[in-house]
Formats: C-alpha cells, structure tokens, sequence
C-alpha cells in the first residue's frame, strides 16, 4: 500500500471539530443533568440535617427547653414564623413542657482568627443573662482556636454570664459577672466569641418585648411534619 494511500486512511478516520464540539456539549449536558438530579435527591436530606442541628443547638443553649419556634421580626414585633422568607433573620423562642417561655437562642456571627465565626447564644431577658452558647461554625486553628468549642470550661463560661457591661474575655482569670476566660494560646478566638455575642446583644436586646410579653408557645392546626423544622420538642 503506498504512503499516499495510507494517509488518506489516516485522515478519514479523524472526527471533525463539529463532531468532537457535539460530543463534548453531549457529555456536559449529561454531566449537568446528573449533578442536577444528585442535588434534588439529596436537598431535603441535607435540608432535614440542617434543621436537626439547629434544634441541637437551641436545646444546647437553652438548657430548660424542650420546644422552640422561629421568630421574625416585622414591624418591630417579633412574630412565628414556619415558613423561610428570604433575607430572614430568625431567632428562637425556647418553651419548657409547660409551655412556660425558657429563653431567645440567637444567632450572631463576627471575624475569629482564621474566618467567620457562627455562634448560637442563649438569652434569658428576665436577667439579663446569657445562659449557654455554641459554635454553629468555625475554621480556628485546629488544637488552638477549635478550642473555642472543643473546651468544655471555655464553653461553661457562658452558662451564666451577665451582658451588662458588655462581655470582656480576660487572660488574668474571671472576677466579674460579665467575665469570661480567655483560652491560653486562643485569646484572639476568645475574644471574638465574647464581641460576636456582645454584636447579637446590641442588635436584638432593644428589640425583644419586655420580660414577661415574650411570644407564646403555639402550634397552628395546618402545621405539618415538614414544617417542624422549625418548631418541634427536643428528642
């Protein structure tokens, strides 16, 4: 066979550019649709998970409740909400079996070290106290910052600490009701917890009712399994 012909052989078996674009839009096509199904397959499962730790984490700072709803505030009252809205930013009414109310549990997030810190506080305006906190999310140095809380004594700090004056961390050891202990090796993150819940205070205290006013505990009759995401008793 000559050397002409073998290349004309050759040549015709290369696929055109036409061919390899459609064979690439074909894949990535595929491709989209299969990412696509794996998210709507798996959204309300993450959806579901979400919601369980925030629960978690409202039982965790709100140490009497065993109920909770989301709260909204709209023209300056804080209504129940069920439902997402977008740009919400909820905070959680804790109720005890009686529905007797137990506590806010607040988000509130702020600068750390290494990145955003996301705390979740409980608030007891009766006193004027936080009573519990925990860390939704954070990215501290491990073995340093992620003390913030892997400390049980760190995280203990916050189970009875007064708001008035603000929350100072110290490294010279708490002497005051509004004194928390910095963490040795994690002052920075210590005191980020301590400016992001004084951050949650100065936003929300003035806008909470006066004790005793706090939303009541209520289940409306259409509310469903699915919306108990938001609302729903500690397992």
């Amino acid at each position: 066979m000559s050397e002409e012909k073998i290349e004309q052989d050759t040549g015709s078996e290369e696929p055109s550019p036409h061919r390899l674009i459609g064979t690439l839009a074909v894949a990535g096509l595929l491709s989209g649709i299969i990412i696509i199904a794996i998210y709507l397959v798996t959204f309300e499962t993450i959806k579901e998970n979400k919601a369980r730790e925030l629960r978690e984490s409202v039982f965790r700072v709100l140490p009497d409740a065993t109920k909770m709803q989301k709260l909204l505030l709209k023209e300056g009252k804080l209504v129940v909400s069920y439902k997402e809205e977008k740009g919400e930013e909820p905070i959680y009414a804790g109720y005890d079996d009686n529905d007797k109310f137990a506590g806010y549990a607040i988000p509130s997030d702020g600068p750390g070290f290494a990145d955003t810190i996301s705390v979740l506080y409980g608030y007891r305006p009766a006193d004027r106290k936080v009573i519990g906190m925990w860390i939704l999310a954070s990215r501290e140095t491990p073995g340093l910052g992620d003390k913030i809380y892997k400390d049980a004594a760190f995280v203990a700090n916050f189970d009875d600490l007064a708001i008035d004056p603000p929350i100072v961390a110290t490294k010279k050891g708490k002497s005051k009701p509004n004194e928390i202990d910095a963490i040795t090796g994690a002052t920075i993150s210590s005191v980020a917890v301590a400016k992001i819940i004084n951050k949650g205070n100065a936003y929300w205290v003035s806008k909470l009712p006066e004790p005793g006013n706090e939303p009541a505990y209520e289940v409306p009759a259409a509310h469903t399994a699915s919306s108990r995401a938001v609302d729903t008793q500690a397992p």
